[in-house]
């Protein structure tokens, strides 16, 4: 067996990917403006997950203790991380929009639908082959 292949030098390099996230942002052509987005690493991707993460306590359970995370949170920082064009830590658009915060600038920014889809873009190019909404679906029906 010859472990060469997975040396850091022989791997691919995950490209970054361009998507027209809205119809809405057009060119001075009239085209729809692609964004650039980034997959992450899963140690990134690890650290997005602990920040959002709590302990809860076990109902009717003394001293017991689950682990919760906030999807919301959880999904709206995986966007912001993943998304390198548009600047969304840019203060002129985010006074535009009348907020602060990359995270509210996105949510300010983009129609429920439109939010929707570029999450499950993102998450297409951090290779999750399920979307973390399926897998939120998946434990509920447990």
């Amino acid at each position: 067996m010859d472990l060469t292949a997975f040396l850091a030098d022989n791997a691919l390099k995950v490209k970054n990917e361009s998507y027209a996230v809205s119809e809405r942002f057009l060119d001075s052509n009239g085209e729809p403006v692609n964004w650039e987005i980034r997959a992450i690493s899963g140690e990134e991707d690890d650290a997005l997950r602990r920040t959002y993460t709590r302990r809860v306590r076990v109902p009717g359970k003394k001293n017991q203790y689950t682990t919760e995370i906030d999807f919301n949170a959880y999904v709206a920082a995986l966007l912001v991380t993943c998304t390198v064009f548009p600047n969304l830590n840019d203060t002129a658009l985010q006074d535009s929009y009348h907020v602060m915060g990359s995270e509210k600038l996105l949510k300010a920014m983009l129609t429920a639908g439109e939010y929707a889809n570029y999450a499950d873009k993102v998450q297409q190019v951090c290779g999750f082959t399920e979307t973390l909404q399926d897998e939120v679906d998946e434990a509920k029906n447990l």
